[in-house]
């Protein structure tokens, strides 16, 4: 019951961040994730989710630009966060806290997203695609049959 209340709420709050600022997309995945574990026939619709929200979050860090993008989009909810709530600017319809810690709030996911996204992603597309591929060796299964000694292992070609 718990588990599917919080899912319906990160989902609800994922679909309303696709078009608001914050990352829409995985929250909408975690929030699906956990209804699939309340109500199972949702399980698939899972994988397509995960597919899309993980090929934005490489999609984010694909290149410097992009990173120092979101980096002044998450400073950009920040310093807006700051002024709404210390009521900087008093003709702002929606001031005060409330609107400034939840700007906040979504530039510090922001950068914990964009922090997970960068480990997870950047070293896979920061390998050349010239590179050559990595070798390595891989053992027979023993059969019982002895393998003469002069013959070399198989060796499997790999990109990294």
């Amino acid at each position: 019951m718990v588990v599917g209340t919080v899912g319906g709420i990160l989902l609800l709050t994922g679909i309303a961040l696709l078009v608001l600022p914050g990352p829409g997309l995985l929250l909408v995945l975690a929030g699906l994730v956990l209804l699939a574990k309340a109500v199972p026939s949702l399980q698939r619709h899972v994988a397509p989710v995960r597919a899309r929200a993980m090929k934005a979050a490489a999609d984010s860090v694909a290149s410097p630009w992009r990173i120092a993008g979101s980096v002044l989009a998450g400073l950009g909810l920040l310093a807006s966060g700051l002024v709404v709530g210390l009521g900087l600017i008093p003709q702002l319809p929606v001031s005060g806290w409330t609107t400034g810690v939840s700007l906040i709030v979504s530039s510090a996911i922001l950068f914990v997203l964009l922090v997970w996204s960068h480990r997870a992603h950047r070293p896979a597309l920061a390998a050349p695609a010239n590179a050559a591929p990595v070798t390595t060796p891989v053992a027979e299964p023993a059969s019982g049959a002895a393998t003469p000694a002069a013959e070399p292992a198989p060796v499997v070609e790999r990109s990294v």
